[in-house]
């Protein structure tokens, strides 16, 4: 008979130790069980320069500290309120210009999966004509798309159509920064964006954001392209790995300027 050995299951180590430790512990003697570990090594790769710690194939959940939050949250609801305030004269035109060149409501909403997966309401400065919005999301905008009003392209383009959010970041729905919020059953890359990325839902353990480390480094617009928006993810991931209020603030920092002042959006 041949003599095979295999690796004992947690239980049986345990169960052996304590004997072991029974006959032994009156002479002092020291035993040590290692069960045996098939899982790789943990990984690391780069996003944009932010560390992404990987293990079994998958990124490690990241779900930050309630003190982290409770910051952020101070963060931007002070924001925000400063923003609305300083940006009412800009925001009050925009929706003049809105309704000017387009009839309709100034406002688009839409269903979009928050905290945890639940849905909320948000909020636009509507950029088509209201017989060309698609409420459902997954029609999504290209750029130079031709539902677009002459108006809409501009706002779009600059990101100020996405300044309404700022209603949402104070109702607690949205942060100032953070991954960017999905419709239900989003499509990337010709199918449901959670067949192709196995991890999506980790992007829901925080509220989403007006702005997140993904869009500040390029990777917004259609999700047509299956390896750019399974890298889309991977930003907003490693983000969450490594929030802090200071990078909230390069974040900002960086969609202000390649967004809002140079026109880069779609």
């Amino acid at each position: 008979m041949n003599n095979v050995m295999r690796p004992l299951d947690t239980q049986t180590a345990k169960y052996i130790a304590e004997l072991l430790l029974e006959d032994a512990g009156a002479e002092g003697a020291l035993v040590q069980v290692v069960p045996e570990n098939d899982n790789e090594p943990p990984v690391q790769t780069e996003h944009g320069g932010l560390p992404l710690l990987w293990e079994d194939g998958c990124p490690v959940a990241a779900v930050p500290s309630s003190s982290q939050l409770q910051i952020k949250r101070v963060v931007d609801v002070t924001l925000a309120l400063a923003a609305l305030v300083g940006l009412a004269p800009l925001l009050l035109l925009v929706a003049v210009l809105v309704a000017a060149t387009s009839p309709g409501p100034i406002l688009f909403r839409q269903r979009r999966e928050g905290l945890g997966g639940r849905l909320f309401w948000t909020l636009k400065f509507r950029s088509m004509p209201v017989d060309r919005c698609d409420r459902s999301g997954l029609q999504q905008t290209r750029r130079n798309d031709p539902r677009l009003t002459p108006f809409g392209a501009f706002i779009r383009r600059t990101s100020i159509d996405e300044l309404p959010q700022l209603l949402n970041v104070l109702w607690g729905e949205m942060s100032l920064v953070g991954p960017r919020p999905h419709v239900p059953g989003m499509f990337a890359g010709g199918m449901p964006y959670k067949d192709l990325v196995p991890y999506y839902d980790c992007r829901l353990a925080v509220r989403p954001g007006i702005t997140g480390w993904a869009q500040a480094n390029g990777l917004r617009g259609p999700t047509g392209d299956a390896e750019a928006a399974r890298s889309r993810i991977e930003f907003d991931l490693a983000y969450m790995q490594n929030l802090s209020v200071w990078l909230d603030l390069r974040i900002l920092g960086l969609t202000l300027r390649n967004q809002f002042l140079t026109g880069s959006g779609h």
